[in-house]
């Protein structure tokens, strides 16, 4: 029976392949003198591969002179000093706002990465020590105490909320005898939203300090004796760049609506396939014989009833989908008072009751569907399309986005007109054999995504030549 159980727990991974014979000596930590095979046996004694909390980091990062370099020869070096604060209400939010629109620009601005949004999560306790996420963002000042790059970064004890997985990996890791967790994710906690992520001031010093906060990154990872480091859902240029400093690339799918200068909802509609346009329709006029009232409210129209009620909504669907909530009742409250007319909230009224509502974020040129949740004693056919996704366009063709982005998966949002777009990842690992086999995995999940997003595009819902 013994057997048994040591042959359970320490199975590596099917998405991995197969290890090197060597793995089991890796340098990185402490030596195994047995053979891959006997290692099953000693695995059952390092520990627990649960999630682990996390120690408060004791750890400096070096200072850097930035020469300007190219055309700018002539500018006077600056020296840049790098901390890890605790918690962003360290930096002001004017710093750390105008890192993050110097680097996404105004036409392109993420609300994700602001200052509000960020300290939201951390002020109702959703993204703390205590829930896994220990805020260590990396703050980059000169020499007179102005921020020119900060880092949205944290030290996790588990893989939940992040939208990229890699909990194969950490059954991996445990089944060779070493702790995946803690791990650095730099990201934006439970949001899968693309954005830079190495936030830096348009400065002469812009790409050497990009380069300098990589290789802090890089440099806290190793120094803090952690698993691996990720950064999740940055940008295409990020991604390209991060490969050349030693980074893992991973890619993935996600379903968006692109505005073809629609004027509204039905001239989006011409461009869909015909059995596509007759079920949408269907699908609305549903809605619209149950009695329902929607409404799109934004700013001060959202009341804290309203952000009660949504909470409710929003326990509801984590309670029979997740088991666990992210997000306590506080960051509702939180982002609709910083964050004012950013934040779209679409919700169904039955009489003088809600019933259901979804959560958007407006950015740039982007409407940002986040979350959706209705009243648990009701069903209502086609509301979840109607609320998410229906409210969605026709918000953005009213507002000129560009996009709609409705969150992460779904794939019954292709024939609603929502197609593939690639989305990205970067992991950056300690131990040197793990990452051969990892590397190797990632090129044939990439070969799988890019086969499947071409399929869907091939058999789309839009008529043909529209993209």
């Amino acid at each position: 029976m013994a057997t048994v159980v040591m042959s359970h727990y320490c199975k590596p991974s099917p998405f991995l392949g197969q290890f090197p014979s060597h793995f089991a000596k890796s340098s990185s930590r402490q030596v195994v003198e047995t053979a891959v095979q006997e290692s099953k046996i000693s695995a059952l004694f390092w520990g627990s591969k649960k999630a682990v909390e996390p120690k408060e980091l004791n750890v400096s990062l070096q200072d850097s002179i930035l020469t300007g370099g190219g055309l700018e020869k002539q500018i006077t070096p600056k020296k840049i000093s790098l901390s890890i604060i605790s918690s962003i209400s360290e930096v002001s939010s004017n710093e750390w706002d105008a890192c993050n629109l110097d680097a996404t620009g105004p036409d392109k601005f993420n609300p994700f990465l602001t200052h509000a949004f960020l300290s939201s999560l951390e002020e109702s306790r959703s993204a703390v020590k205590e829930t896994g996420w220990m805020p260590s963002h990396i703050v980059a000042k000169d020499e007179t105490d102005n921020v020119l790059g900060v880092v949205p970064l944290y030290l996790k004890s588990h893989s939940y909320g992040e939208f990229v997985f890699d909990h194969s990996w950490a059954d991996a890791y445990y089944g060779f005898g070493s702790r995946y967790y803690p791990k650095f994710q730099c990201c934006v906690p439970f949001t899968p939203v693309t954005g830079p992520r190495i936030l830096v001031r348009n400065t002469p010093f812009r790409d050497q300090l990009f380069d300098v906060l990589v290789s802090a990154l890089k440099d806290l990872a190793a120094k803090s004796q952690v698993s691996s480091l990720h950064i999740t859902f940055p940008t295409e240029k990020e991604w390209h760049s991060l490969k050349e400093k030693g980074f893992l690339q991973r890619i993935g799918m996600q379903y968006h609506w692109k505005n073809h200068n629609y004027k509204n909802f039905d001239e989006f509609l011409m461009d869909m396939k015909q059995s596509k346009r007759k079920n949408i329709r269907q699908e609305r006029k549903k809605v619209s014989t149950q009695n329902l009232n929607m409404k799109r409210l934004r700013g001060y129209e959202i009341k804290a009833r309203h952000w009660d009620t949504f909470y409710s909504f929003y326990r509801n669907t984590t309670d029979n989908k997740w088991g666990t909530p992210y997000l306590t009742r506080d960051f509702f409250h939180n982002l609709g008072s910083k964050m004012g007319d950013q934040v779209l909230l679409v919700v169904a009224e039955e009489g003088d009751e809600l019933v259901a509502g979804a959560l958007n974020i407006i950015g740039g040129d982007t409407l940002f569907g986040r979350l959706w949740g209705c009243h648990p004693k009701a069903y209502y056919p086609s509301l979840h399309f109607e609320a998410c996704y229906y409210q969605a366009i026709e918000a953005a063709i009213e507002l000129n986005l560009n996009t709609v982005e409705a969150g992460a998966q779904g794939e019954h949002k292709i024939q609603r007109g929502y197609l593939p777009v690639t989305t990205y990842s970067c992991h950056y690992l300690i131990d040197e054999a793990f990452r051969k086999v990892i590397e190797e995995f990632l090129v044939r999940e990439s070969n799988q995504v890019k086969l499947v997003m071409k399929l869907i595009r091939d058999s789309g819902p839009l008529k043909e030549g529209i993209k």
